[in-house]
């Protein structure tokens, strides 16, 4: 049997794996280093044992186990993961039965629950709640002092009422939900740019991905679509099948997608198209950016070599590694990276080395002069080094560092909150962001002591940290907030710079909250620039196939 690959990296999946043996994964390394290993294991026994025996206060061996296998793999790949019985528990109730939910991106930080998007026409919709909520009671369950994962109180049986207490603009509200299965498309929205091109979102590959991509396809052919824009942005990625069968619908049968390649030869795999395709002819663009990753960079990275689209937008993410679950004793669980894998060029685009590390312990990304060139089906150039380089790269579409940390720690999401509420009638309209707008917007950061966590700031708390513990911070004082005061003006001058960015984003939040994604997309059809770069490509014959070089 074929193992099951994961490449999902921003939603965390746990897999019931097929039947495999912990012992079988390491091979032949684990037989060649059988006597190092045997000595590590016995050291540590000793160690374990001398500790639980010996230490002044009561030790939960459990406990001292669980975090010392969870920093040992920390220290491989943010990939490899053990799950010890309670997650594998956890995973199991959560999975067996009639799956349901309340249909909402939920996130919590600093001990706060809050909800980002509700999908719409979903149960947490239907309640009506909405994005910048913060829920702080679930059923008889206060969040503030419950440390597991807040979403497991949001499953059950359909059509079980759970009544929630959220705080929205300072006010704390009450609403129930009635749970109902949920299933998130893959392609969440698909239609007419113009009377000739066809646009496809594509936000994940789930076991559907493939079939909702044919079908919209073969709907948007059906009403004249005679080119296709394929929209891979921030999409994270997911099963890998379901990235070669999307491969599939664009490339002949029999044409490799995608090749694993590890020290244990039964994970080497290669991996073909398999059915016939529904059109090998009609002009394809994809657009991708730095969140697009994993299958999404299979995707664009196969039909980037066979030369059959046209990539637009910024460098992805660059995930090359593979994961696969394995079982272990008494019912804990490990997802372990067995291999990388490649596109048909030979690329890997693993972006970040973590055998390699600086002195800080993080990892290594690949200098762009040691990039290696490869050639697609045609012959033109492309290189490894991580993601997938566009043929079309888009500068401004790519987010800058300040930007980055705003979208990262919701200064712009916030803000959209407060907008929402001081603008409860806009509708369907499209507002336009104006300078004015964004002297509020740096005015709102302000006010609410926005962190946006950069290195020289997170460095100059840590020295006054460690002044505080020498007993010099009121001596050095001044000359921190004369620091301190430079890096913030410095912040307000990124902020200047990337204004345009900013507006766009705020501009995208906004439309979210009154009109759902559905709402976002038809308004990228008309003024994206990504999009309105791959309809003036596609429909420029001579550039499509000089960039192709056909």
């Amino acid at each position: 049997m074929k193992p099951f690959y994961n490449f999902s990296f921003l939603k965390k999946r746990y897999i019931i794996p097929v039947i495999l043996s912990g012992f079988l994964l390491v091979g032949a390394s684990f037989k060649e280093d059988f006597f190092e290993v045997a000595k590590q294991i016995e050291i540590f026994t000793t160690l374990f044992k001398a500790v639980n025996s010996n230490y002044v206060d009561e030790t939960n061996p459990g406990e001292l186990m669980d975090k010392a296998i969870k920093s040992m793999l920390a220290d491989l790949d943010p990939y490899t993961n053990y799950f010890n019985e309670q997650d594998v528990v956890k995973f199991k109730i959560n999975n067996t039965g009639e799956y349901t939910g309340i249909g909402a991106l939920i996130t919590r930080k600093e001990d706060k629950v809050i909800i980002k998007e509700p999908y719409k026409n979903f149960p947490a919709d239907k309640a009506g709640l909405k994005a910048g909520d913060e829920i702080i009671q679930i059923g008889d369950v206060e969040l503030k002092d419950f440390k597991d994962d807040a979403s497991q109180l949001l499953k059950g049986a359909k059509n079980t009422k759970v009544n929630l207490k959220y705080i929205r603009q300072g006010k704390t509200l009450t609403t129930q939900i009635v749970l109902d299965e949920v299933e998130i498309k893959a392609v969440p929205f698909f239609g007419k740019i113009d009377d000739k091109t066809g646009y496809i979102v594509l936000s994940q590959f789930n076991n559907k991905a493939a079939l909702e991509t044919k079908e919209a396809l073969e709907q948007l052919k059906k009403d004249g679509a005679e080119r296709i824009v394929l929209d891979l942005r921030g999409n994270p990625g997911g099963l890998l099948n379901e990235a070669v069968s999307i491969c599939n619908l664009f490339v002949p049968k029999n044409e490799v997608i995608v090749t694993t390649k590890s020290k244990i030869e039964k994970h080497n795999n290669t991996y073909k198209t398999t059915k016939e395709p529904i059109d090998t002819e009609i002009p394809l663009a994809i657009i991708v950016d730095g969140k697009s990753a994993s299958a999404s960079e299979i995707v664009s990275g196969a039909l980037q070599d066979l030369d059959r689209a046209v990539i637009i937008g910024s460098r992805s993410f660059g995930k090359g590694l593979v994961q696969r679950p394995v079982d272990l004793t008494y019912g804990t669980q490990i997802k372990i990276t067995i291999s990388r894998y490649y596109t048909p060029s030979g690329r890997c685009i693993q972006a970040l080395d973590y055998s390699h590390k600086d002195k800080d312990g993080k990892a290594i990304r690949t200098a762009s002069d040691k990039y290696n060139a490869f050639k697609t089906q045609k012959g033109r150039t492309v290189y490894d080094g991580g993601g997938i380089l566009p043929d079309v790269v888009m500068d401004e579409t790519k987010l800058s560092p300040i930007t980055e940390a705003l979208v990262k720690n919701d200064g712009i999401f916030n803000f959209v909150t407060d907008y929402y509420y001081k603008n409860p009638n806009l509708g369907t309209t499209i507002p336009t962001i104006t300078d004015a707008d964004f002297a509020n917007f740096k005015v709102f950061l302000k006010k609410q002591n926005f962190n946006f966590d950069s290195e020289s700031e997170l460095a100059l708390k840590k020295t006054l940290d460690a002044a505080k513990k020498d007993k010099i911070d009121g001596a050095i004082s001044a000359e921190y907030n004369q620091l301190l005061a430079a890096i913030q003006k410095s912040e307000e001058t990124q902020l200047n710079q990337n204004q345009k960015e900013i507006k766009n984003l705020i501009l995208d939040e906004i439309i979210k909250r009154y009109q759902y994604k559905e709402g976002l997309y038809q308004y990228y059809i008309k003024n994206n620039l990504e999009v309105k770069k791959a309809v003036s490509i596609l429909g420029n014959t001579p550039e499509y196939n000089k960039i192709l070089n056909k």
